[in-house]
């Protein structure tokens, strides 16, 4: 053992039993600290702590589509129904914000294909910003080492939602507000209604195939049931369930054979991400003087992280954001990344080539 804690002998089930009684014992510790996002957080890093240990399990993938189906009606459930409006009145913002995140994902990501850190599209791949689980599909359609890119994707949206959750404990969280009420009284009306959707978009989703396809699909639903006027409703237990889903499926995803294979780009992987968390941020701070933003808004609507791990952070109980604007940057930025992926990785790498 050389004194390294492993759990690669561990029989499957007892694995499970011990990443839910650490998940569990994580989520408890951040809820007592008052962290946002503590139901995705404690998982997520509890099944990194596990995968890099050997102890290796996998999320179902039925389950981990399931989960991001219903974060994507919970984030259409954020998004306001002027959409079209808000982006009219306020495109100058929306748009420098979406751009300015990308150029800068995609200058790291060419400088790291220039290093030669990682073979062909793949730092491109990796360095794009909000759209994780997109990109980590779409990149080995397209000749990049989906292994790589799924550890550089994730490790960023692991260090946003830590660093957004630290930023958000210390600037945005109301400690008089309540904690998680779990079973408040709903109406089964329309939570049956929405669970029926929610099933829809799994089912449709084995059909069409789109990029991005559970977030972008169950997104689209959910817009539509707003515009029509149909009740949008979620049980909070439902939603920690997923949330649990979802941070399983991030953090099982740093597999030691993974993290060995980019052991020797960690640090500059590493430096890259934090490097464009900063830009964002710094990017953030200027909305936040120029047009007059709240600070923690505008630093969650340009974080690169995840756009359901922002969700999920600018939505938790006692955080003071404006979650439409939030959620209007990222999945605006979430969709132009998930259109000009492919393209733009193309382009960056072959002119790192030339260039090299």
């Amino acid at each position: 053992m050389n004194g390294r804690i492993t759990f690669d002998h561990w029989p499957t089930p007892w694995r499970w039993a011990g990443l839910i009684a650490l998940a569990f014992v994580a989520v408890i510790l951040f809820e007592m600290l008052r962290f946002p996002a503590a139901l995705l957080l404690g998982p997520m890093l509890s099944a990194i702590f596990f995968a890099i240990c050997g102890g290796v399990v996998r999320v179902p993938q039925g389950a981990f589509r399931g989960a991001q189906v219903i974060i994507g009606l919970m984030m259409a459930a954020s998004i306001p129904l002027d959409l079209v409006g808000e982006l009219r009145t306020e495109w100058p913002v929306f748009v420098s914000g979406i751009l300015f995140s990308v150029v800068a994902a995609g200058i790291l990501g060419y400088f790291m294909t220039r290093a030669k850190l990682f073979p062909g599209t793949t730092a491109i791949w990796g360095s794009s910003p909000g759209a994780a689980a997109a990109m980590v599909l779409m990149s080995e359609a397209h000749g990049a080492d989906m292994r790589l890119v799924a550890f550089m994707q994730y490790l960023r949206v692991a260090c946003c939602a830590l660093l957004a959750t630290i930023l958000a404990r210390t600037m945005g969280l109301d400690p008089s507000a309540p904690a998680h009420d779990f079973f408040p009284p709903t109406p089964l009306g329309p939570v049956a209604l929405t669970l029926a959707v929610a099933v829809g978009v799994v089912v449709l989703g084995r059909f069409v195939r789109v990029p991005g396809g559970p977030l972008v699909l169950s997104m689209l639903a959910g817009v539509t049931m707003k515009a029509v006027g149909l009740p949008l409703v979620l049980p909070p237990a439902l939603l920690a369930l997923c949330y649990a889903v979802v941070g399983f499926g991030v953090g099982l995803r740093f597999t030691p054979e993974v993290v060995r294979h980019a052991a020797r780009a960690f640090p500059r992987t590493l430096a890259s991400i934090l490097t464009l968390i900063a830009a964002c941020a710094a990017f953030g701070y200027v909305l936040h003087i120029v047009a007059g933003i709240d600070l923690l808004t505008a630093l969650l609507a340009t974080s690169p992280g995840g756009a359901d791990t922002v969700a999920i952070i600018a939505s938790s109980p006692g955080m003071d954001v404006d979650v439409p604007f939030v959620m209007t940057m990222q999945v605006g930025r979430f969709l132009f990344v998930v259109l000009t992926a492919p393209t733009l990785a193309r382009y960056l790498s072959r002119g790192a080539r030339t260039g090299a």
